[in-house]
C-alpha cells in the first residue's frame, strides 16, 4: 500500500499480531485428534460439492479449483486481514492522500496507523473464535493462503471453532462437521456457478466506500452522533434509531441506499445456504433436526452479556436477521415456482431481489417471472 512518510493508514502487521495475541485458545485436543478433525473436514467439504450441486442444480461453468483450507484461529485472522487490505485499498489510499497534504500528516499517520491496527486486531480477536467457516471472496492468493485461479476465492473451515461448538451443543461431531460444510459449500457454489457475482459485490462495496466522506471533522461529528444514539443521548424530538449498529449510524444517505442493496444480496446468499443445508441435511446428516434446533437456540441467546452488546454494536444481530429473512425468501420462492424458477435469481444483477422483495417474495416472483413470460 502506498504510504506517506513511511506510515500506512492501517498497520496490518500489528493488526495480525494483536489479534493473534488476544484470541482465546481453542478447545483442548490431542495432536492425533486434531489431525483426524482436519482430515474429516476435508472429506466432508469434498462430499458436500455433489450434495449441494445436485440439490441446487447449480454448478461452475468451468472446473472449480477453489481450495479448501482448514485453519486455526490465527489462520482465519491472517486470511481476513489480507481480504480487508485488498478491499479497503482504494479508500485508504484516498484517505492517505488527504492526510498527507495536511500539516503533520506524516506524524499523524504513524500514530494513527498503529492505533487502527490495534483496534482492528481487537475486533478480529473477538470474531476469530466465533466463525465456523467462510467463503473468502476477495483476498489475493499467497503461498500460505492459496486461492482459485479464476478470480480468487477460497473456502475456510475454522477447525477449533467447529470442535468447540459441537462440544458445547453436545451433538454428533461427524454429523455437525458435515452440516457446517454443506452451508459453506453452498457459498462456494454460489460464487463459482455465478461468475458475475463476485465482481458485482466488489463493485457495490467500492461504491459504498467511495461515498465515504474522508474529512476528519465530518467523520468525528458522525461518530459523536452515533455515540449519543447508542447511550440514549439523542437530541430531544429525534426518533429512536431502532437499535442500529455503529456501522449503520455513520452512513451517508447514498451509502444507506447501497447498503440496502448489499443487505438484500447478503440475505439471499445466507438464506440460500441455510435452505440448502436443511434441504440436503435429512438425506445425509441423520441428526440434522437436533443440530438445527440446538444451533438456532445458540444463535438466539448469544454467549454472554458482553457478547450480546458487541454483537449489537458491530451489527452482527443484523447478520442473524439476514439468515432468517433470506431463508424465508428462498423457501417461499421455491414453494411457488420450484428450484429452477428460483434459480432465475442468478441470471444477472437485475434479477437479484431488492431489500423490499426479501420481505415480500411474491413481489420478486411477480417482477422476474411475469417479465420473462411477457
Amino acid at each position: 500500500m502506498t504510504s506517506i512518510g513511511g506510515a500506512e493508514m492501517v498497520d496490518w502487521n500489528l493488526a495480525v499480531a494483536t489479534a493473534t495475541r488476544l484470541v482465546r485458545p481453542g478447545p483442548e485436543v490431542s495432536r492425533d485428534e486434531a489431525r483426524a478433525v482436519v482430515a474429516e473436514l476435508r472429506r466432508h467439504a469434498k462430499a458436500s460439492e455433489a450434495h449441494v450441486r445436485g440439490f441446487t442444480r447449480m454448478g461452475p461453468e468451468e472446473a472449480d479449483d477453489t481450495p479448501v483450507l482448514v485453519v486455526d484461529r490465527p489462520g482465519w485472522v491472517r486470511a481476513n486481514v489480507a481480504g480487508f487490505r485488498e478491499i479497503l485499498k482504494p479508500l485508504l489510499d484516498k484517505m492517505q492522500e488527504r492526510r498527507g497534504s495536511s500539516p503533520g500528516g506524516a506524524v499523524l499517520g504513524a500514530v494513527g496507523g498503529k492505533v487502527t491496527g490495534v483496534e482492528l486486531g481487537m475486533l478480529l480477536s473477538f470474531l476469530a473464535s466465533r466463525v465456523l467457516g467462510q467463503y473468502e471472496t476477495f483476498a489475493p492468493a499467497t503461498r500460505e493462503l492459496p486461492a482459485g485461479s479464476n478470480g480468487g476465492g477460497r473456502l475456510l473451515l475454522v477447525a477449533p471453532n467447529i470442535v468447540h461448538v459441537e462440544r458445547e451443543l453436545d451433538v454428533d461431531p461427524h454429523d455437525f462437521r458435515l452440516w457446517v460444510c454443506l452451508h459453506e459449500e453452498t457459498h462456494r457454489t454460489q460464487f463459482t456457478a455465478v461468475p458475475w457475482l463476485r465482481d458485482h459485490l466488489e463493485g457495490e462495496i467500492q461504491s459504498f466506500l467511495g461515498e465515504t466522506d474522508v474529512d476528519p471533522m465530518t467523520v468525528l461529528e458522525r461518530v459523536r452522533e452515533a455515540a449519543q444514539a447508542l447511550v440514549g443521548g439523542r437530541p430531544e424530538g429525534e426518533e429512536d434509531d431502532d437499535g442500529r449498529s455503529l456501522v449503520d449510524l455513520v452512513q451517508t444517505p447514498a451509502q444507506r441506499e447501497i447498503l440496502g442493496r448489499l443487505t438484500a444480496v447478503m440475505s439471499l446468499l445466507e438464506g440460500h445456504a441455510d435452505f440448502v443445508m436443511d434441504g440436503v441435511g435429512p438425506a445425509v446428516v441423520p441428526s440434522v433436526g437436533e443440530i438445527r434446533e440446538k444451533f438456532q437456540q445458540r444463535r438466539a441467546r448469544g454467549a454472554s452479556r458482553l457478547d450480546l452488546a458487541l454483537r449489537k454494536l458491530l451489527g452482527l444481530d443484523a447478520k442473524l436477521r439476514q439468515y432468517r429473512d433470506g431463508e424465508r425468501f428462498v423457501r417461499a420462492v421455491v414453494d411457488q415456482v420450484g428450484m429452477d424458477g428460483f434459480n432465475r435469481v442468478w441470471t444477472s444483477p437485475n434479477t437479484l431481489p431488492t431489500k423490499a422483495e426479501i420481505a415480500k417474495p411474491a413481489d420478486w416472483v411477480a417482477r422476474v417471472h411475469r417479465k420473462s413470460e411477457a
